[in-house]
């Protein structure tokens, strides 16, 4: 009996997906010159993308507006109730309105819609109906698929809300492209979390100045060993007559040498000569991508020939990056 209800659920979960993909496969037809209209109109916008919608399409359309602000496109959510109530206040000649209703019909859109014809606020409208009071308003449509709700009763937005979502998607993903829009622009708008974490640079998380374990070329095992200890690092770099980075020597090399007699040794003598290095613009993620595929924990921050920073593996754990 459990197996059955298992499957008639899985049967049920396969049906809502194909269902879904049905409006997903119904949109790409429905995509014309008006999504390039309605990109102009945001790439070209002087203020903010406001985005409004009501019920399940106002929750899509918090989301939309959230894509938009953190990929360098300004943006909000207005719910239509609370603009009836003031918050129209908050609109500028400067700004365009992303308006979402599926039957467009919305009647708490209503205010909003007489409120960009009346101050000449371009309206950019998201409906299945072009025909609706939304579609008529709307300086572009964008049109939503006419197929059916997954819902079995036709009547929760299941396959509609989805739709929108992808269409929000298009919208976000092509400002994205037009506007070349960085990664380190990303990481300006997502400071926190592990976003925030992945997209930090070499430059933020490096031990600079005294902190850097740094000897010349000429330093014996003893100075190698105490300038290893007192900063802590697990390594040491060494610098030439000129002070270019040449060479580096950390902990493990040391245990390696244990048998060797070291007595008269030098840094030029057991060093790493030329070892693999990072820029201070390097994502910290690619940092330890090396640091994983190279089985090494530190990494010397070279700029010009010279030692500017060193990262540590540690440090990288510390930041959340791993």
């Amino acid at each position: 009996m459990i197996n059955t209800l298992q499957n008639t659920d899985v049967i049920n979960a396969i049906h809502t997906i194909d269902t879904e993909i049905n409006a997903l496969n119904e949109l790409k037809t429905l995509l014309d010159d008006s999504l390039t209209k309605a990109l102009d109109l945001i790439e070209q916008t002087k203020g903010r993308v406001i985005v409004t919608g009501m019920g399940k399409s106002g929750h899509i359309g918090k989301k939309i507006a959230a894509s938009l602000a953190s990929t360098g496109t300004p943006s909000f959510f207005m719910h239509p109730a609370e603009a009836s109530h003031g918050d129209l206040g908050m609109v500028t000649n400067d700004d365009i309105i992303i308006a979402i209703s599926n039957s467009g019909e919305s009647r708490e859109l209503i205010d909003i819609l007489n409120y960009s014809k009346r101050f000449g606020i371009k309206l950019i409208s998201i409906t299945k109906n072009p025909d609706s009071s939304l579609g008529k308003a709307g300086d572009i449509v964008l049109r939503l698929p006419l197929s059916k709700e997954a819902c079995p009763l036709g009547l929760a937005p299941t396959s509609s809300t989805t739709a929108t979502l992808v269409l929000g998607d298009i919208l976000t993903v092509a400002m994205i492209e037009r506007r070349g829009f960085s990664k380190t622009q990303f990481n300006q708008r997502h400071p926190g979390g592990k976003l925030g974490s992945i997209l930090q640079k070499v430059k933020d998380i490096m031990h600079t100045g005294n902190e850097m374990p740094i000897l010349k070329t000429n330093a014996t095992i003893n100075e190698i060993i105490l300038e290893m200890t007192s900063k802590r690092l697990g390594c040491v770099g060494f610098v030439n007559e000129n002070g270019d980075f040449c060479g580096m020597f950390t902990d493990g090399d040391l245990r390696r040498c244990i048998n060797k007699d070291l007595k008269n040794a030098k840094a030029i003598d057991i060093m790493t000569k030329n070892p693999i290095t990072a820029t201070k613009e390097m994502f910290a993620s690619e940092a330890i991508k090396i640091l994983n595929e190279k089985k090494i924990t530190n990494l010397f921050v070279v700029e010009d020939n010279k030692a500017i920073g060193v990262i540590h593996i540690h440090d990288l754990l510390k930041s959340g990056v791993a």
